[in-house]
């Protein structure tokens, strides 16, 4: 399974619109840089201070008025607050500082003001389809969240269960909980647009077929190796440190694990108390497949000379010593249109889907009181000249 896209096709499972929130999507080389990330296009959590059960109830008496300052938009007289939506915003801001400091500071801040614009485009769609849902009457079981669960733990690659599919999501730290809620709450969306496509989507084999000649390079794989590794950086914390002996430490700390490995370790156990590369660690080393000249040369050489099963010696690249285990190798070659044709109708009927849902949302939209605060009326563009985020 292609681990790091793992949460990024959970989350587009999830959301069927085009608007919710998202921040770096920039996949890592996990050798060539060992913080690895996994593309930020996790819909944090929106709490239930900032969609109420009753649209129709007033605030409390008790409730201290909010002032301008304190409200970042109002929708249909109801106030989303700065603090619901910080709320939103912080986990992303959170995992995009790990990158912070490679990136231009006037790209950076107009970045995170991208953020928060979609982070409150996204509230204000929600708040508005609430509404919809709660006089529809519409409703969702627990039954028909843990079936729809179930479906998309078994169209992964490979197929999950349910239980496999939240330890995977504990991997990337990620709550199985708020999975739920959302996935239910996307459900009531998707039954309320139900109506929008009913009777109006017709894909079949002529049309994925077309599709596929089409976008042949899509379906078109080149070499690849699936790869485990261990990372051992030399230790600078200390500023007084040697760097000569820092990095004589790391190489012998490597070469006791290579020694271990050689003598029956697990590699994998010893990955998660050893390696430096926090995005792989946790999952016993593994970086997935990739292609030639995904990683740094050495690594990338290393990796492709090795046989499935086989254990490098030491290779060390400008972010230490790293320990290679291939498990996996696939030749260049195209997939057959057999294996792709479901897949393909279903993608071509989600897009369809997307574009009626989109068309709805923003006739709703546009009959919707939507008050901004002097001031705060969102604006997303980025600096001349910065770059696009990468994937």
């Amino acid at each position: 399974m292609k681990t790091y896209h793992f949460i990024t096709r959970l989350l587009l499972c999830l959301a069927l619109l085009c608007c919710a929130s998202s921040g770096l999507s920039c996949r890592q080389k996990a050798a060539e840089e060992p913080n690895t990330e996994t593309a930020d296009t996790n819909t944090p959590k929106v709490t239930t201070e900032t969609i109420k059960p009753d649209v129709n109830e007033t605030e409390p008496k008790t409730t201290i008025e909010k002032t301008d300052q304190d409200v970042a938009v109002t929708v249909n007289g109801f106030k989303i607050t700065e603090a619901a939506v910080d709320e939103l915003v912080k986990p992303v801001l959170d995992r995009m500082a790990a990158r912070a400091s490679q990136l231009p500071p006037q790209y950076l801040e107009q970045y995170k003001k991208n953020i928060r614009a979609q982070a409150l485009e996204k509230m204000i769609v929600e708040r508005i389809l609430d509404e919809k849902v709660k006089q529809a009457n519409i409703a969702v079981t627990d039954q028909e969240v843990t079936d729809k669960l179930t479906e998309i733990a078994s169209k992964q690659d490979p197929p999950m269960s349910l239980e496999e599919f939240e330890k995977k999501a504990a991997e990337y730290g990620q709550s199985f909980g708020e999975f739920r809620e959302q996935l239910g709450r996307q459900l009531t969306y998707e039954k309320l647009l139900e109506p929008q496509w009913a009777g109006k989507i017709d894909f079949n084999d002529q049309d994925a077929k077309k599709y596929y000649d089409e976008n042949l390079k899509r379906y078109t794989s080149p070499e690849q190796v699936r790869a485990s590794h261990i990372l051992i950086t030399p230790d600078k914390s200390d500023p007084n440190t040697d760097p000569n002996q820092a990095k004589a430490k790391a190489l012998a700390k490597t070469r006791d694990l290579l020694k271990q490995i050689n003598e029956g370790a697990d590699f994998a156990e010893l990955a998660k108390a050893n390696s430096k590369d926090p995005g792989s660690a946790s999952r016993g080393g593994d970086l997935d497949y990739f292609p030639r000249g995904k990683m740094v040369a050495p690594f990338d050489k290393a990796a492709f000379e090795l046989e499935v099963g086989k254990i490098s010696d030491i290779v060390e690249t400008n972010y230490g010593y790293h320990i290679i285990k291939v498990t996996d190798h696939k030749e260049a070659g195209v997939t057959p249109f057999e294996e792709v044709s479901d897949g393909i109708i279903e993608e071509l009927t989600q897009r369809k889907k997307s574009e009626f849902a989109k068309e709805y949302i923003e006739s709703l939209r546009a009959k919707a009181d939507i008050v901004y605060p002097p001031g705060k009326e969102p604006a997303m563009s980025m600096p001349p000249g910065a770059p696009a985020p990468g994937r």
